[in-house]
């Protein structure tokens, strides 16, 4: 059973919102803080951290314009380069992905455990209690269909937009006392290490979009829809991520920045009184919610393109023919996100491990465009979405993920040794699963 195009153009700019939108701009500001030393540079990494994404976002929608198919992302590569390169790639980020998921999940319930919780059982084993719940639920949700996942995911995400959009307005609030000034200490270090250190939680807190081609299958006239999607949705994330990291610096201050947990509670604090933390709790429960709602929808449409491609088996492409739902892959990425909710680090490790593979991914995946103009040349002119600039939007965006890249090797090289380990035992893994699909046929 193939799958059936079941989403319009609005459901898939809620879907962007939501692969982009987690926890990362409530927890990462106080890294890029830390990172840059002073608001200047802070907000210049935000700002081209925006244009980079934005050069991304342009790349991407042509690459789903050109080749709208389901597990886009595993079958560009693979189109691009080489199915092996595909894989290695691609089987690092399902693990990374479900440790991202695990991770916000986590953080989200810290938030809601007070407000659920009895103080009695506040610990780790509730708050982990209180995740898994929370994924499991989604798992049945999205077993349902993906037209219901679909409008879950819609309704997750203007809650997320909303919460986004409260926490700018604590910047506009009379209530609000202007920070103690103090003076920010220039960095020891070079502008180069300091935009490779502080862009790496600045693109961790961008990244997500890419997945959208995931759902080129799902999609009504994709080759108009899709770049639309993409273009609309990273327009409002940049316009809601400078305005709130504006909102963060004046209601906080820069100096306090640097060391504030809980961003969220804080600024709502500083609005709605001793109702704030209530509120942002539920709020950001909800947001985590559309996070990992959205990576459940993704995730498991690169199992089917694997299977397509006969690296694993054919049980992980089956389509429920009612719901459009891969039941096989989709428990199988859930008991993973579950299983790592156990195996979980400190939460700056994590980003560090995920855009390893991340800028990985994305340069070599926004890459495969030349590939496509090439190979796709006689679909010009034919209505898909062709950007301007080509070719400096996309080497420009390239360009600076491989500089995140290689500042990821120089500020930890053992965890990023370690991350491609994984990476080259893709390799060996690729060999024997396409040995043993091609036995059983």
């Amino acid at each position: 059973m193939s799958i059936k195009p079941k989403l319009g153009p609005f459901d898939l700019t809620m879907i962007v919102v939501g692969l982009v939108i987690g926890m990362g701009i409530f927890r990462t500001p106080v890294s890029v803080a830390r990172e840059t030393g002073t608001p200047s540079l802070f907000f210049m990494v935000w700002i081209l951290g925006g244009l980079v994404t934005l050069c991304g976002a342009l790349t991407y929608a042509e690459i789903g314009s050109r080749y709208p198919v389901a597990g886009g992302f595993y079958k560009v590569l693979s189109y691009g380069f080489h199915p092996a390169y595909s894989f290695m790639i691609n089987w690092t980020l399902l693990i990374s992905n479900a440790a991202s998921i695990a991770a916000v999940c986590i953080v989200g319930a810290e938030y809601i455990g007070p407000v659920l919780l009895p103080e009695t059982i506040q610990h780790e084993g509730g708050r982990k209690a209180i995740a898994i719940g929370a994924v499991l639920m989604l798992y049945l949700i999205n077993l349902s269909g993906i037209r219901m996942s679909a409008s879950w995911q819609n309704v997750l995400t203007v809650f997320k937009i909303t919460l986004v959009l409260l926490l700018c307005l604590a910047a506009f609030s009379n209530n609000v006392a202007p920070p103690q000034a103090m003076a920010s200490a220039a960095s020891p270090h070079s502008w180069a290490y300091i935009f490779g250190a502080a862009l790496v939680p600045v693109f961790f807190t961008y990244g997500g979009y890419q997945q959208t081609i995931n759902f080129g299958s799902d999609v009504r006239e994709p080759g108009k829809n899709m770049p639309k999607a993409i273009m609309l949705g990273i327009a409002i994330i940049l316009l809601l991520y400078i305005t709130v990291n504006y909102a963060y610096v004046k209601v906080i201050g820069f100096e306090q920045l640097k060391n504030t947990d809980a961003l969220a509670a804080r600024m709502a604090g500083a609005f709605f009184g001793e109702y704030g933390f209530k509120v942002t709790s539920v709020l950001l429960f909800l947001s985590v919610l559309g996070y990992a709602n959205v990576n459940l929808m993704s995730n498991p449409r690169m199992y089917y393109a694997m299977a397509e491609d006969g690296v694993l088996p054919g049980i992980f492409k089956r389509v429920n023919s009612k719901t459009q739902v891969q039941e096989v892959a989709l428990t199988v990425f859930t008991a993973l996100v579950i299983g790592l909710l156990y195996f979980l680090s400190n939460f700056d490790t994590i980003i560090r491990y995920v855009m390893l593979f991340d800028s990985i991914g994305l340069a070599s995946a926004a890459a495969t465009i030349f590939v496509l103009r090439k190979k796709t040349a006689h679909l010009d002119g034919t209505g898909i979405y062709k950007m301007k600039l080509y070719p400096l939007i996309p080497a420009f965006f390239i360009t600076v993920y491989l500089f995140v890249t290689v500042n990821i090797f120089i500020t930890d090289l053992s965890q990023a040794l370690g991350g491609m380990v994984w990476f080259v035992a893709g390799l060996p893994i690729y060999i024997f699963m396409k040995y043993v699909v091609r036995k059983k046929t």
